[in-house]
């Protein structure tokens, strides 16, 4: 099997011998995720990762090899997105690498994310910390009596109690940090916790030679108090983590494990997931979520698709209807043909937009970056300079000792390396509630600089599925016009379709479709054509003026030799289309229409939104406008839906398309709207505008701890223990500010009702 655009024969020949290689290979083979280009994209699993240092470690390392083309690391979910060239052809190597530098991998399946909202990673740290704790609180009663007043034998003896207590409880719960340094140090770099391990060990080292030297004083109460707040503020990071990728687990939890396959001699049977491929026919039953996304072959049932639409009304499921990963069955058993994998189904999709909203290189990331990389050089320098001078002015060289251990513990990166992430990862959550997926954490900051915004019509400010006002076509003529409709895919096809529903259809021969006029077919047995179509072309055969034809709006239909009929259609308003332009203005950005369709139905439309707007614009004549709007300053959101807005939504600043747009126009927007409702557009844009205000704040937060705290450490003022408390508020701090973007938005806070749903909306115009 190829990946990569290359096979993994080379990988493989050098996996024989070694059974462990070779098995990792096989599964980093099968869990790459082909792309358009002929590249491939792979997701690895690395819980090692804990902070900046990371993230700066592993982008750099796994750039320099050769076919790499880009590489994000997710912070919050602690995973690694490579994405690779045609050419490259060794996989196994990315596992390699990060095992190199400490960071272990495994490839992620779709079931991990569940694993991650079990909080593993905090039980792990809450063990630790009550450990920690337990051990500190009885070492300090120990403490307490040696700073009574206690005798030379008993403080000696009370020592030696403390070290047997604190050194084992130290080495069970600062293995946290003993891990993660070491691992850093035996890849040759250094990580935020090779000062914290440096300094708790310096603190144990310093209170044991005391004691064994029969020294007055011991700090073993202070290391073990040391290492309880580090844990505490690690917990309490991981815990604020947990809950900002709450959205993302939420899908996780969506996901089949697997699927009722009917074989080919009809029996039914179980298959794990990533055994489900496109054209399997499965039986979805009553209570069931759907693994794949999929059509309906047989039967009938209620389906839940809030998931897709953010509506709670079900919907009824027939022959040919749609489905995506995820929704539920609620009534009947159906059958399904799957059209896509596990991987590339609207759900895995939805969580790979999730997980890449904190991965983005904005301008903010790139500074969080570059302070990462001069932390750990930093930091140590810092400390050797408070240590040496402490010496040299004082000559006491115990109290310079515990300067620079205060030095290495206060002056910590944490703050700073989540001032970003974390404000990406809790937007995504709160606009994916909204039914907004954020595809990129830059896109959000781009958006909060927008002043002017462009929409197109069809698919956009409205469905795109327009429906029959009025007709003139005749009873008689109603089946024959029928059998043309029924025959084409086409929307406004399929709208007389079902205008005419539980009519008959009429026996037509030699039925045709003409691409971008209609359908044509002859009477059986009168060879006469009769044509349902573009009012123009159907007058070619219709006894009219064929210039008078032109005029007509809709569909026309005719037999030939025979007068025109005629089919006006609508279009249907999304939901918050006619507010739009007050939200809008309540935000101060100005907006406008852009269509390539006819001057009166565009003009209609606008002058009921109040949009100035511009008619047949074909899609060069789009990007012309958004870069002459660009050109006269204003940073441009550009909103569309279909394979001709692709081009546009990519010269915009930031763009948006709606969940019914075409896979590219999806694919190249920076957001993609879930609902129907488009009070989710001024939403988002206040998002992440406060997202903006939210970042800066953090990052002031951050410098000026630093500023303030690291001063006071290397003049002797804050202890190891206050210093160890100082570096875990400064990083909670940063994660509460954060958080404070979980509130829901004005905008939809005000609508006290549910909006309505799309086929009950009476905003339509015709």
């Amino acid at each position: 099997m190829s990946c990569c655009g290359g096979d993994l024969a080379g990988a493989c020949v050098e996996a024989v011998g070694d059974p462990d290689r070779l098995r990792r290979a096989e599964e980093l083979r099968h869990a790459g995720r082909e792309l358009p280009d002929g590249g491939t994209e792979f997701v690895l699993s690395a819980p090692s990762i804990h902070c900046g240092q990371c993230i700066v470690a592993i982008e750099d390392q796994l750039a320099k090899l050769s076919g790499i083309e880009n590489v994000r690391v997710n912070l919050t979910l602690k995973r690694v997105t490579i994405t690779t060239s045609p050419d490259f052809e060794e996989p196994i190597v990315l596992l390699e690498t990060l095992d190199r530098l400490g960071y272990p991998a495994t490839p992620v399946d779709l079931g991990d994310l569940d694993d991650l909202a079990k909080g593993q990673r905090s039980r792990e740290l809450l063990k630790a910390l009550a450990v920690a704790g337990f051990a500190s609180a009885n070492v300090m009663l120990l403490s307490v009596s040696v700073w009574s007043g206690a005798d030379a034998a008993t403080r000696d003896f009370f020592h030696l109690v403390s070290a047997l207590i604190a050194l084992p409880a130290v080495g069970y719960s600062g293995r946290v940090f003993f891990r993660s340094a070491l691992k850093a140090l035996s890849a040759g770099r250094l990580n935020m916790d090779v000062p914290i391990a440096l300094a708790i060990l310096l603190a144990l080292a310093m209170s044991l030679y005391e004691s064994l030297s029969g020294g007055e004083t011991a700090y073993f109460d202070a290391a073990l108090t040391l290492t309880f707040f580090l844990l505490i503020g690690r917990f309490l990071d991981e815990a604020m983590r947990e809950r900002a990728r709450s959205a993302v687990t939420a899908l996780a939890r969506l996901v089949s494990k697997g699927a009722n396959v009917v074989e080919a001699d009809g029996r039914i049977r179980y298959r794990p997931l990533d055994e489900i491929q496109p054209g399997m026919r499965l039986r979805l039953a009553a209570g069931d979520r759907l693994a794949v996304d999929a059509r309906v072959l047989s039967g009938e049932a209620m389906i839940d698709r809030s998931l897709v639409t953010g509506e709670s009304a079900p919907m009824l499921a027939a022959l040919g209807t749609r489905l995506e990963a995820g929704v539920l069955n609620l009534s009947a058993p159906i059958e399904v043909e799957a059209t896509s994998d596990a991987g590339t189904s609207f759900l895995a999709e939805t969580q790979r937009m999730m997980e890449a909203a904190e991965v983005g290189r904005g301008r903010y990331v790139r500074i969080a970056d570059r302070m990462a990389r001069i932390y750990a050089p930093a930091v140590h320098l810092l400390s050797l300079v408070t240590f040496l001078g402490w010496v040299v002015i004082t000559g006491d060289w115990y109290a310079a000792v515990y300067a620079a251990i205060s030095v290495l513990i206060i002056t910590c990166p944490c703050a700073l390396g989540l001032a970003v992430p974390v404000v990406h990862v809790v937007a995504a959550g709160r606009l994916f509630e909204g039914g907004v997926m954020m595809k990129d954490g830059s896109g959000l900051e781009r958006l909060a600089k927008i002043s002017h915004a462009v929409f197109d019509k069809t698919g956009t400010l409205t469905t795109g599925t327009p429906r029959v006002d009025a007709t003139t076509i005749s009873d008689k003529d109603v089946p024959l016009a029928l059998s043309l409709a029924a025959a084409s895919t086409h929307p406004a096809a399929r709208a007389v379709a079902a205008h005419y529903a539980g009519r008959s259809g009429a026996a037509i021969e030699a039925l045709r479709e003409e691409p971008g006029c209609g359908m044509e077919g002859t009477i059986g047995g009168m060879g006469r054509r009769l044509r349902l179509g573009r009012p123009d072309w159907v007058g070619e055969i219709a006894d009219v003026d064929p210039r008078s034809a032109a005029t007509l709006e809709g569909v026309a239909f005719a037999i030939e030799g025979h007068p025109i009929a005629h089919v006006t259609l609508t279009e249907t308003l999304r939901p918050g289309a006619e507010a739009i332009v007050q939200a809008l203005g309540k935000l101060s950005l100005s907006a406008e229409l852009l269509s390539g369709d006819a001057e009166r139905p565009v003009y209609r439309l606008a002058t009921r939104l109040g949009l100035p707007a511009k008619a047949r614009r074909a899609p060069s004549d789009k990007i012309g406008r958004i870069r002459a709007l660009q050109e006269a300053g204003e940073r441009v959101l550009m909103v569309g839906d279909g394979l001709n807005d692709a081009p546009s939504l990519a010269a915009g600043d930031v763009s948006m398309a709606p969940a019914s747009a075409c896979d590219v126009g999806r694919l190249a927007a920076d957001f993609v709207l879930t609902q129907n409702d488009l009070s989710a557009i001024p939403e988002t844009i206040e998002v992440a505008r406060k997202a903006e205000r939210l970042v800066t704040q953090n990052f002031g937060l951050a410098i000026a701890y630093n500023c303030v705290a690291v001063p006071l450490a290397m003049a002797g003022i804050v202890t190891p223990l206050i210093a160890a408390i100082a570096m875990s508020a400064s990083s909670i701090l940063v994660v509460a500010n954060s958080l404070r973007l979980a509130r829901r938005p004005s905008f939809r806070s005000k609508k006290q009702e549910p909006a309505t749903p799309a086929f009950l909306a009476p905003e339509v115009f015709g």
